[in-house]
């Protein structure tokens, strides 16, 4: 029997507004519960902060998405904000491309997305609207990414064991997990993406291609890969590592 597929998968930050009255849930809520707490307690004390300063360095945006950003933490804080499914709520370059309201339920379960407020979901878990990377630090916990990296790698080694786990996250969300440990319960595979000259890709059309290949993976695995081409991008394997490489300018 082959094994189960997971795909590890930043958030958007690009997000859909509203939704409905409803619980958050989803198979890691469990034994996240705690850490989520801890998360959503720091930030409620910086909502008290009236320091523009403060509030535009924790959540990385000015003006008008300042102002959605403590409008839509404020909601979750104080426990009533609206949620819907987080391939709904997804809407940036990579989740577009991906077009996850035509996977099944069952694959969408299959994408892990790590993110600073919820630790783990799938595409299938209920979320709010929110802002809160992973690289930024609260003055209770420090950096997100160090205060999630030890819970969410041992509840990826109980989860995801003997699984084939295929990684296509970017460095701030990597240092939210120690692939390392993870490899030794679960086959890790990480697919990077480079430019023409070998460094990393960036933009619109890294990210365009990054939700093309999480659709080609999750329908055909790792297979899908061989001869891939979109746009100009291809897909190159050597020594069991695969790399998608951009078309030269």
């Amino acid at each position: 029997m082959p094994s189960k597929l997971f795909l590890l998968l930043p958030p958007s930050e690009g997000k859909e507004v509203g939704g409905a009255k409803g619980r958050e849930g989803g198979i890691f809520s469990k034994d996240l519960t705690d850490q989520r707490k801890t998360v959503i307690s720091q930030v409620k004390g910086v909502l008290k902060n009236s320091n523009p300063l403060v509030l535009e360095k924790t959540f990385g945006v000015r003006g008008p998405l300042l102002e959605r950003a403590i409008e839509s933490m404020t909601q979750l804080v104080e426990g009533r904000a609206p949620v819907l499914p987080a391939y709904q709520r997804y809407s940036g370059v990579v989740w577009s491309h991906l077009e996850p309201s035509t996977l099944s339920p069952d694959q969408r379960k299959q994408i892990v997305i790590p993110s600073g407020l919820y630790g783990l979901t799938t595409a299938e878990d209920m979320i709010a609207d929110y802002r809160l990377k992973m690289n930024i630090s609260l003055a209770g916990i420090g950096n997100v990414a160090k205060f999630w990296q030890p819970s969410l790698t041992k509840c990826l080694r109980a989860h995801l064991l003997g699984s084939v786990v295929l990684n296509l996250l970017p460095k701030e969300h990597k240092r939210a997990i120690n692939l390392k440990s993870l490899s030794e319960v679960a086959t890790v595979a990480t697919i990077e993406f480079v430019g023409a000259n070998g460094t990393q890709a960036a933009g619109h059309d890294a990210k365009a291609v990054k939700g093309v290949v999480a659709r080609v993976l999750l329908t055909n695995g790792l297979g899908g890969l061989v001869g891939f081409r979109w746009n100009g991008w291809k897909a190159k394997e050597k020594s069991g590592q695969w790399k998608i490489v951009a078309p030269k300018e």
